[in-house]
């Protein structure tokens, strides 16, 4: 990538003149989006002759793990990302704080809020009519981590807020599409793959946005990068027990220090030719070393995980023959 700064490296972008410069591309990408993104009704997704009542008021079952079709990982990475989706307005706020509600950064913004809605609808939907999950938790930890909102971790800038989406959409992409491939029903698969298409083409967006931002002032780019990269986490960080779903997931192979690296950030730098960008000022150029240090270590952290990973799973495979 060519970079074509306007300003020089001495001289730093504020947010506003950032957003300003960045508003004709921003019109540009909604058009695109636009075009692209095809219609798509959550209620064709859901199992509905599925349904029946559940016990309380109603009348009905209480749930139990053996009415679910969904695998035990498959569960619990719908429901984190089921929980991830329901932050929806703390993260519209978020972004609406930083971003604005006018021109076509609102517009934007708004359509990337409906279009999120949708993710949730449609996976609240198809965990309780299938009862894929126990309703009771789902809502207890629904109301526990929505009342603690959500606050980012990117306050920076606003290129640290284009820069952590850019990456963060693909990785939500990467974990349905994973969870769809893992949860052992091929409706689950089905629906998780149609909200995956959105999330790329979301991340689209944010990808080539940023790439624009490194025209403009390659230097804060590449260090909102830098940062990013080195402290990135996922939104849902503060569900309660992230923790030990988040091992649960990595072991499954649903969302792991592998898949982060090989599938999340190779991808957009790569694209972006991050580490190959010239033209850079001394703190461009430290940041970049910076960034491509982390990821040759990441990469090498990733290696260990795959080793351990592997050893613990042929534990398991041959406990499973013993026990057989």
């Amino acid at each position: 990538m060519t970079t074509a700064p306007t300003l020089s490296h001495g001289r730093a972008w504020s947010d506003t003149k950032l957003l300003y410069a960045l508003e004709e591309v921003v019109a540009t990408e909604l058009d695109r989006h636009l075009k692209v993104a095809k219609e798509w009704m959550p209620h064709e997704y859901v199992p509905w002759s599925e349904g029946r009542d559940f016990d309380g008021v109603m009348g009905g079952e209480a749930w139990a793990p053996e009415q679910s079709k969904v695998s035990a990982i498959g569960r619990t990475a719908l429901v984190v990302n089921l929980l991830t989706e329901d932050n929806l307005p703390s993260y519209h706020h978020e972004i609406a704080s930083l971003f604005g509600r006018d021109g076509a950064w609102g517009t934007w913004v708004h359509r990337w809020t409906a279009e999120e809605g949708r993710h949730g609808i449609v996976m609240r939907d198809y965990l309780l009519t299938s009862r894929a999950v126990d309703p009771v938790a789902l809502e207890r930890f629904r109301m526990q981590h929505m009342s603690e909102g959500f606050e980012s971790d990117n306050r920076h800038s606003m290129l640290h807020s284009v820069a952590y989406v850019a990456f963060q959409e693909l990785a939500t992409r990467i974990s349905h599409r994973n969870t769809g491939h893992h949860s052992g029903d091929p409706v689950c698969d089905r629906m998780l793959s149609r909200i995956a298409t959105d999330e790329n083409l979301h991340m689209v967006f944010y990808r080539n946005l940023l790439g624009k931002a490194f025209e403009l002032a390659p230097d804060q780019t590449m260090s909102a990068v830098r940062d990013v990269v080195v402290d990135f986490r996922m939104p849902g960080h503060g569900i309660p027990g992230f923790e030990r779903a988040a091992a649960q997931m990595a072991i499954g192979g649903i969302y792991n220090l592998r898949i982060h690296h090989d599938d999340v950030l190779q991808p957009v730098l790569r694209f972006l030719k991050v580490l190959q960008i010239g033209g850079l000022g001394p703190e461009g150029l430290r940041a970049q070393e910076e960034l491509g240090l982390f990821m040759g270590g990441l990469d090498d952290q990733a290696r260990k995980f795959d080793e351990k990973r592997e050893a613990l799973l042929a534990r398991r495979r041959a406990r499973a023959e013993r026990d057989a």
